[in-house]
């Protein structure tokens, strides 16, 4: 009897050793509960705390709102195309600034379409100020000798940005519909023939204002930045244009790789450009009118990602402060409109996520304060209150790109879990330069169009260290750095405090600051820097459309 007793007290002593025991222990005991009381200071920092964490969970849970729409709504999806008899004229605008590496390309690729050529209308669009001019002039003048209708059409000033040139084109266009497309990219030959049969559709085509198509990548494996790029514009084009697509609730023109129709456009007034995201707002204008959108998904657009850090902030942040410039302007209009609710809700969420960033920014700096108070409170109350918060506004998130990938890779999808703490911490990292573009917005700061530079990348073939249009690094990557700083100081409050819980989530606060800051500061010298997988396949989206 004594020996069995000896051996119950040797196994418990044991687990009060083990140090899962240990742990479990320190956060679930009780002891002590009702000493602390807080103070002043302390629901100064807690109250802001929980409301930031509350909204970021919020924004995070409509991610699963788009995502029970994706696939609630599935068979809410075009069919195919219908026949045509009479084709129409079609006006193709291609705007440029300063995009002497890839213009060509452009150009090379329209004038493989497979459309009657007398029923074409190409405008190059160009505001350029340096020698893409001559490169544009003498590669239109090229092709129009051989036969290709298309005209060069440049302005002195750049009045309006891109919006301006689209509408300065207009004025000479003959086109009943429009196609766009961005320097940097590469429609395939018979865009025009597997979009335009949707608008003559005798079966409601006349509704339609506007098509777009789903974006590929030429340079997706170019290195970790442009891999995490697919993931985040993959998850944009699959569940957020088809979750609202399917559900029936507004969603936008992405301003390159779709047609308009000519009378949408100036029945909703037209290109105007007080908003930096001219595209976003043409769009939900002409939907308040009446006009339907359709996506495309299965007819795709190859283009070329931004390859350097600074590219892709000024691009993210372009987007940010455009979408908040056309939630102050617009949503009044969704508000006091006749549209559904859902459809008013959806647009809210849509035009004012971008919200999140500055309120990133915000909660990046009450966290250690959090920690020191929440230490005193215990961290039973943390697990049970702040984690529940976090895992909403993070696990939704690599919910939401996991499903895309699924949807358009189900056989190696599973790869992508390795890239979901890299997705993470750059959107984090993307968050001090998203929330001055935010906050410029907010307060009615203007700013200029901030083209993203291209430099004719394709695979993992090229470089851009030797090539003009980079974008200048400025003050902001130091104070990215200084807040992964801040957090690796964080990490080791944590750690000594047996707090590891929080430390995987606070590890991608250090690696998304560190990384856009280091990255920025010294894009150049990683030029060389590749990511060890293969190069996509581009794949030809199916035609059944006639040829010519």
């Amino acid at each position: 009897m004594l020996k069995i007793a000896g051996n119950i007290a040797s196994l418990i002593f044991a687990a009060q050793q083990n140090p899962l025991s240990h742990y479990w222990h320190k956060i679930t005991d009780r002891t002590f509960t009702g000493v602390y009381h807080a103070n002043a200071f302390d629901l100064a920092m807690m109250i802001p705390y929980f409301i930031v964490l509350l909204v970021l969970a919020t924004y995070g849970m409509h991610r699963y709102v788009l995502l029970y729409e994706y696939f609630s709504y599935r068979k809410n999806v075009p069919g195919p195309q219908p026949a045509v008899t009479n084709w129409p004229r079609v006006t193709i605008q291609l705007p440029i600034f300063n995009e002497r590496y890839v213009i060509e390309r452009l150009v090379e690729a329209v004038s493989q379409f497979d459309y009657p050529r007398e029923l074409l209308d190409i405008q190059v669009l160009d505001d350029s100020t340096d020698e893409t001019q001559d490169v544009a002039r003498a590669c239109v003048e090229r092709h129009a000798v051989a036969g290709l209708p298309i005209s060069y059409i440049h302005r002195a000033n750049r009045q309006g940005y891109k919006a301006g040139a689209l509408e300065n084109g207009l004025k000479t266009s003959r086109g009943q519909f429009v196609a766009i497309f961005d320097a940097d990219f590469i429609p395939q030959s018979d865009f025009l023939r597997l979009t335009i049969p949707y608008f003559v559709n005798p079966e409601g085509g006349e509704k339609i204002g506007m098509v777009q198509t789903r974006w590929t990548y030429l340079n997706s494996d170019y290195s970790l930045l442009t891999r995490v790029e697919t993931i985040l514009l993959d998850g944009h084009f699959v569940i957020e244009h088809g979750g609202r697509s399917r559900r029936g609730t507004f969603f936008n023109f992405n301003g390159t790789a779709g047609v308009w129709r000519r009378t949408a456009i100036d029945e909703a007034g037209g290109w105007q450009h007080d908003t930096l995201t001219e595209d976003t707002d043409l769009s939900y204008r002409a939907q308040l009118k009446g006009w339907k959108f359709l996506y495309l998904p299965h007819i795709e657009c190859a283009s070329e990602l931004p390859v350097d850090m600074n590219g892709f902030k000024a691009q993210q942040a372009r987007w940010a402060k455009g979408l908040i410039q056309t939630a102050k302007k617009i949503l009044p209009k969704v508000f006091r409109s006749d549209v559904p609710f859902f459809v008013k809700c959806e647009a809210f969420f849509h035009l004012t996520a971008n919200i999140s960033y500055p309120l990133m920014v915000l909660l990046s700096t009450m966290l250690l304060p959090a920690m020191i108070v929440r230490f005193y409170q215990g961290w039973f109350q943390m697990l049970v209150i702040d984690l529940p918060l976090f895992l909403a506004s993070t696990c939704s998130i690599s919910s939401f790109y996991l499903a895309a990938q699924k949807e358009l890779h189900p056989k190696d999808w599973l790869k992508t879990f390795l890239y979901m703490p890299f997705v993470m911490a750059t959107g984090i990292g993307l968050s001090v330069r998203n929330a001055q573009a935010v906050i410029e917005a907010l307060v009615g700061k203007k700013s200029e169009f901030a083209r993203t530079p291209k430099f004719s990348i394709e695979g993992k073939t090229g470089s851009f260290a030797a090539k003009k249009y980079k974008n200048k690094a400025g003050w902001m990557p130091y104070f990215e750095i200084a807040l992964g700083l801040y957090f690796a100081s964080t990490i080791l409050y944590a750690v000594r405090n047996e707090n590891y819980a929080t430390v995987p989530f606070l590890l991608l606060f250090v690696w998304g600051y560190l990384y856009t800051g280091v990255m920025s500061l010294s894009q150049s010298w990683f030029a060389h820097l590749r990511f060890g997988v293969n190069a996509p396949e581009m794949r030809p989206a199916s035609t059944g459309a006639p040829g010519f």
